[in-house]
């Protein structure tokens, strides 16, 4: 392109470049390049100019040439695609006319903060260092499926919404590889944000982001990697954020947070791989929570924020704060849609005892076989009704021992106020109401008093109540004793 061809503005911007001089068209420090539609010819460049510099521009010797414009109307699409831009490319404050299409290009660095853009394709780029992407406003689609950005990708402060664009996610990012973290604190979406098969190095970051999708997805992740963690304290979502299959060695930091998505998934964190989860401090989260299959080495849940549906089968964690009493944590196992899964009980018992709560260990295992009771035909309900008015399934014991006590009592009082007579009056014993009620509820121990005498009538119908009582009380508190010990 000849420099004649040039307008006074483009003439600036060119012979600028081989110097890797700043551009700067804002005429004041706060403008908003939204208005950038109705600057003059004073502050406008074709797309095809910066093209032509970015390709074949003029250079000295012993300068680094670099594009470096701000404040700066940019006519056309700018079309880069499968490009290799070996200068340095800053176009920050700008307002694009078109869609800056970078697909397959390889950029040593590129960035475009504060910029109001129609949209960005760059599927399959590689930029050597950094892509960033702050405080930029896209009326449309963000396409960077399957991007090598070495560096960090930086989408602080933008907003993305694609209203009237054809479906799809608004920020695609699938299959990208990003060499550091992917900054996007404080990021405003209206669609999805796909992640998919993402790989990044460091850190995720999406702190107090604002991520708008009612009914669909806003964050879909599976099998996304990450090198560190997903930061997502003061998080607000309208609609379903899925992580399945993600690896996070970090944490996963929901703190403050507030999820909602009625009606459907809020979050589907299944079959992943994850340090810590921290979720509390929060709101209630609005819609279902889905923890399936999940490996969790510390997970730091406030019951206040689990939904009425959450999915907790095969979920495993080694501890669980806060500590709270099992009155609040035995909620969330009740509440799981699936069928009785005595894996999230033994979780929940093993993360008591390794704070050395025992007490609160004992209760969720009765908890455990109260909830496995109702799976069971009536007979395996009534006996297990037994055995919990009994001993309690074995967790408590000395109920037991209160039952044998007022047997005890009432036989004794009984027999003492109507003794049965002797079988052989000459060979008998002397009558001993307490012992022959023991004789009578102890299966096991004979003190020669039942043998002995033979009661009649009500005397016989108490007997035989006695003897009955005294062996179920005896197989209960076996199999109670057989099950605490089996269990430690």
């Amino acid at each position: 392109m000849e420099i004649d061809e040039l307008t006074p503005a483009e003439r600036t911007v060119w012979e600028a470049f081989p110097k890797g001089r700043p551009v700067d068209f804002r005429r004041t420090a706060d403008e908003s390049p939204a208005d950038g539609g109705g600057w003059g010819p004073e502050r406008t460049v074709r797309a095809v100019v910066l093209k032509a510099l970015l390709l074949d521009g003029p250079e000295e010797r012993g300068e680094v040439a670099a594009l470096k414009l701000a404040g700066a109307r940019i006519t056309g699409g700018t079309d880069l695609r499968y490009a290799t831009v070996d200068h340095i490319v800053r176009l920050s404050d700008c307002f694009f006319d078109g869609v800056l299409n970078i697909s397959g290009t390889q950029l040593r660095y590129l960035n475009l903060s504060g910029s109001h853009l129609p949209g960005l394709t760059g599927a399959r780029t590689r930029v050597d260092g950094g892509l960033r992407l702050t405080g930029c406003r896209f009326r449309g689609p963000v396409r960077l499926g399957g991007a090598q950005i070495a560096g960090a990708l930086y989408l602080e402060d933008a907003e993305i919404t694609a209203d009237g664009a054809r479906p799809g996610p608004v920020l695609q990012l699938h299959q990208v590889t990003v060499g550091e973290d992917l900054c996007a604190s404080r990021l405003r979406t209206r669609g999805e944000i796909r992640l998919n098969g993402a790989t990044i190095s460091g850190s995720l970051r999406l702190e107090e982001a604002r991520l708008s999708g009612p009914g669909d997805f806003v964050l879909n992740a599976e099998a996304l990697e990450v090198g560190a963690n997903v930061l997502g304290r003061r998080l607000s979502t309208d609609g379903r954020i899925d992580l399945r299959g993600a690896r996070i060695p970090g944490r996963l930091d929901l703190l403050y947070s507030r999820l909602s998505n009625p009606g459907g998934t809020a979050l589907r964190a299944s079959s992943c791989v994850i340090g810590e989860v921290w979720l509390r401090d929060g709101e209630t989260i609005r819609g279902r929570l889905n923890l399936r299959r999940s490996q969790i080495d510390h997970l730091d849940l406030a019951p206040e924020m689990l939904p009425e549906q959450v999915r907790l089968l095969d979920l495993t964690y080694t501890s669980l704060t806060p500590h709270e009493p099992p009155e609040r944590r035995l909620p969330m196992l009740e509440r799981d849609e699936d069928t009785y899964d005595p894996h999230g009980y033994e979780q929940l018992t093993a993360a008591y005892r390794r704070t050395g709560d025992d007490h609160a260990a004992r209760l969720v295992q009765l908890a455990k076989q109260r909830r496995h009771r109702t799976t069971l035909p009536w007979y395996g309900r009534w006996w297990g009704r037994v055995q919990d008015a009994t001993v309690g399934y074995g967790f408590r014991p000395m109920r037991a021992l209160g039952w044998l006590l007022s047997l005890l009592a009432i036989g004794s009082v009984a027999f003492a106020l109507d003794a049965p007579p002797a079988l052989k009056a000459d060979e008998a014993p002397p009558f001993n109401p307490v012992f022959y009620t023991l004789d009578l509820l102890l299966p096991v121990i004979s003190f020669g008093q039942e043998s002995a005498f033979a009661p009649r009538g009500l005397q016989q119908a108490l007997a035989y109540i006695l003897v009955l009582t005294g062996w179920i009380l005896a197989t209960t508190v076996i199999a109670g004793v057989t099950r605490t010990v089996s269990r430690q």
